[in-house]
Protein backbone atom coordinates (compact mmCIF):
# COMPACT_ATOMS: atom_id res chain seq x y z
CA UNK A 1 0.00 0.00 0.00
CA UNK A 2 2.83 2.44 0.78
CA UNK A 3 4.31 1.66 -2.64
CA UNK A 4 0.90 2.33 -4.22
CA UNK A 5 0.81 5.87 -2.78
CA UNK A 6 4.32 6.51 -4.09
CA UNK A 7 3.89 5.00 -7.56
CA UNK A 8 0.60 6.85 -8.13
CA UNK A 9 2.09 10.20 -7.04
CA UNK A 10 -0.28 10.34 -4.07
CA UNK A 11 2.17 11.24 -1.28
CA UNK A 12 2.07 14.82 0.01
CA UNK A 13 3.96 16.53 2.84
CA UNK A 14 2.13 19.77 3.50
CA UNK A 15 4.11 22.82 4.54
CA UNK A 16 0.94 24.81 5.15
CA UNK A 17 0.08 25.96 8.66
CA UNK A 18 -3.32 24.30 8.98
CA UNK A 19 -5.45 25.86 11.72
CA UNK A 20 -8.50 23.57 11.94
CA UNK A 21 -9.79 20.18 10.87
CA UNK A 22 -11.76 21.56 7.91
CA UNK A 23 -8.60 23.06 6.48
CA UNK A 24 -6.79 19.78 7.22
CA UNK A 25 -9.40 17.85 5.22
CA UNK A 26 -9.12 20.35 2.35
CA UNK A 27 -5.34 20.05 2.36
CA UNK A 28 -5.51 16.25 2.38
CA UNK A 29 -7.70 16.29 -0.75
CA UNK A 30 -5.35 18.41 -2.87
CA UNK A 31 -3.60 15.60 -4.75
CA UNK A 32 -6.90 13.88 -5.55
CA UNK A 33 -8.26 17.20 -6.80
CA UNK A 34 -5.15 17.98 -8.89
CA UNK A 35 -5.27 14.52 -10.47
CA UNK A 36 -8.99 15.00 -11.24
CA UNK A 37 -9.99 11.99 -9.15
CA UNK A 38 -12.47 14.14 -7.22
CA UNK A 39 -14.37 17.36 -7.81
CA UNK A 40 -13.91 20.23 -5.35
CA UNK A 41 -17.47 19.63 -4.14
CA UNK A 42 -16.43 16.20 -2.79
CA UNK A 43 -14.28 18.00 -0.22
CA UNK A 44 -17.33 19.89 1.01
CA UNK A 45 -19.28 16.60 1.14
CA UNK A 46 -16.63 15.14 3.46
CA UNK A 47 -16.73 18.21 5.71
CA UNK A 48 -20.55 18.11 5.80
CA UNK A 49 -20.49 14.42 6.80
CA UNK A 50 -18.01 15.08 9.62
CA UNK A 51 -20.18 17.94 10.90
CA UNK A 52 -23.25 15.65 10.82
CA UNK A 53 -21.74 12.44 12.21
CA UNK A 54 -18.75 13.64 14.24
CA UNK A 55 -15.11 12.69 13.72
CA UNK A 56 -15.83 9.20 12.33
CA UNK A 57 -12.77 9.61 10.11
CA UNK A 58 -10.36 9.26 13.06
CA UNK A 59 -9.37 5.59 12.76
CA UNK A 60 -6.35 5.52 15.10
CA UNK A 61 -4.40 8.02 17.20
CA UNK A 62 -3.05 10.69 14.81
CA UNK A 63 -4.69 9.03 11.78
CA UNK A 64 -7.67 10.27 9.76
CA UNK A 65 -9.34 8.59 6.81
CA UNK A 66 -11.44 11.34 5.17
CA UNK A 67 -14.20 10.06 2.89
CA UNK A 68 -17.85 10.60 2.13
CA UNK A 69 -20.44 8.30 0.63
CA UNK A 70 -19.25 5.63 -1.77
CA UNK A 71 -22.12 6.71 -4.04
CA UNK A 72 -20.93 10.31 -4.50
CA UNK A 73 -21.28 11.89 -7.94
CA UNK A 74 -18.39 14.14 -6.97
CA UNK A 75 -15.89 11.26 -7.29
CA UNK A 76 -14.47 10.75 -10.78
CA UNK A 77 -12.11 7.86 -10.03
CA UNK A 78 -10.91 5.50 -7.31
CA UNK A 79 -7.79 6.27 -5.27
CA UNK A 80 -6.36 6.85 -1.80
CA UNK A 81 -3.86 9.61 -1.08
CA UNK A 82 -1.45 10.02 1.85
CA UNK A 83 -0.92 13.46 3.36
CA UNK A 84 1.14 14.39 6.41
CA UNK A 85 0.28 17.77 7.84
CA UNK A 86 2.93 19.96 9.43
CA UNK A 87 1.16 19.60 12.78
CA UNK A 88 -1.90 17.71 14.08
CA UNK A 89 -5.40 19.17 13.80
CA UNK A 90 -8.03 18.70 16.49
CA UNK A 91 -11.50 17.41 15.63
CA UNK A 92 -13.21 19.03 18.64
CA UNK A 93 -11.88 16.58 21.22
CA UNK A 94 -8.28 16.32 22.49
CA UNK A 95 -8.46 12.56 21.89
CA UNK A 96 -9.59 13.10 18.29
CA UNK A 97 -6.71 14.67 16.42
CA UNK A 98 -4.80 13.70 13.31
CA UNK A 99 -1.65 14.51 11.41
CA UNK A 100 -1.63 11.58 8.97
CA UNK A 101 -4.48 11.68 6.45
CA UNK A 102 -5.37 8.79 4.14
CA UNK A 103 -8.05 10.30 1.92
CA UNK A 104 -10.38 7.93 0.08
CA UNK A 105 -12.27 8.39 -3.15
CA UNK A 106 -14.15 5.50 -4.75
CA UNK A 107 -16.54 5.24 -7.68
CA UNK A 108 -18.56 2.44 -6.10
CA UNK A 109 -19.12 0.67 -2.79
CA UNK A 110 -17.03 -2.39 -3.76
CA UNK A 111 -13.97 -0.23 -4.48
CA UNK A 112 -14.67 1.80 -1.33
CA UNK A 113 -14.68 -1.33 0.87
CA UNK A 114 -11.53 -2.70 -0.82
CA UNK A 115 -9.73 0.59 -0.15
CA UNK A 116 -10.76 0.55 3.51
CA UNK A 117 -9.61 -3.08 3.84
CA UNK A 118 -6.20 -2.40 2.25
CA UNK A 119 -5.70 0.67 4.39
CA UNK A 120 -6.71 -1.21 7.55
CA UNK A 121 -4.17 -3.94 6.77
CA UNK A 122 -1.45 -1.31 6.37
CA UNK A 123 -2.33 0.48 9.62
CA UNK A 124 -2.33 -2.79 11.58
CA UNK A 125 1.33 -3.42 10.73
CA UNK A 126 3.40 -2.98 13.85
CA UNK A 127 4.81 0.54 14.23
CA UNK A 128 3.85 1.72 10.73
CA UNK A 129 1.92 4.69 12.17
CA UNK A 130 4.85 5.65 14.42
CA UNK A 131 7.22 5.31 11.47
CA UNK A 132 5.08 7.56 9.26
CA UNK A 133 4.66 10.08 12.10
CA UNK A 134 8.46 10.32 12.29
CA UNK A 135 8.80 11.18 8.60
CA UNK A 136 9.42 14.75 7.49
CA UNK A 137 9.91 14.36 3.75
CA UNK A 138 9.41 12.18 0.69
CA UNK A 139 12.92 10.80 1.29
CA UNK A 140 11.91 9.68 4.80
CA UNK A 141 8.71 8.21 3.36
CA UNK A 142 10.71 6.14 0.87
CA UNK A 143 12.80 4.69 3.72
CA UNK A 144 9.63 3.66 5.57
CA UNK A 145 8.16 2.24 2.37
CA UNK A 146 11.25 0.11 1.76
CA UNK A 147 11.25 -1.12 5.37
CA UNK A 148 7.62 -2.24 5.32
CA UNK A 149 7.33 -3.42 1.74
CA UNK A 150 10.68 -5.00 0.97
Amino acid sequence: MLRYFWSEGLVYYSEKEVTDWQEGVRESCQLLLEKKIIKATYIEEIIKCIKMFGPYIIVAPNVAMPHASSQSDEVLGTAISFTKLKSPVNFGDPEKKAQLFFTLAAKDSTAHLKNIQKLSELLMKERVIDSLMATESIEDYLKVMRRYES
